[in-house]
């Protein structure tokens, strides 16, 4: 698994989003069920920005605000990074570490393609390593 289609390809492509209207309690509700730390929000298939869980720990309960009153659209991070699928997975964690963020939309052809969240990347690397070290002993062993 080398690059992010790859990554995609193994572990799906599903994207949850919300709109920038809607409340935070809602867009929670979403992340909540679907066992996500984060979802897209978009307008009309336009990616807007995104709404993280450290967002909402930020914009919302630092700032004494309720969930239920506060829109996406006011606390939603909008300076987006975007890789698109033939990024490669070492690539993306640079990229991730380097900005301090967890989650990269994969765009495609200005095309929305799916979603990779740091963890993605992690568990890709390490099943990447465990294969080389397979492959390693294999030769040695076989050598």
């Amino acid at each position: 698994m080398d690059t992010v289609g790859d990554l995609l390809q193994s572990k799906g492509a599903k994207v949850f989003s919300v709109e920038p209207g809607q409340s935070v309690f809602e867009a929670l509700e979403v992340m909540a069920s679907h066992d996500i730390g984060a979802v897209l929000v978009c307008t009309g298939g336009e990616i807007e920005g995104i709404l993280s869980e450290r967002d909402y720990a930020r914009q919302v309960i630092l700032k004494g605000k309720a969930s239920r009153d506060t829109r996406v659209g006011e606390i939603m991070s909008t300076d987006l990074v975007t890789v698109d699928p033939d990024r490669g997975i070492e690539e993306c964690m640079a990229l991730m570490t380097g900005r301090r963020i967890r989650h990269l939309p994969v765009v495609d052809r200005d095309e929305l393609v799916g979603l990779i969240s740091i963890g993605d990347v992690v568990k890709a690397l390490l099943s990447e390593r465990e294969h080389r070290i397979e492959q390693l002993e294999t030769y040695i062993t076989q050598g």
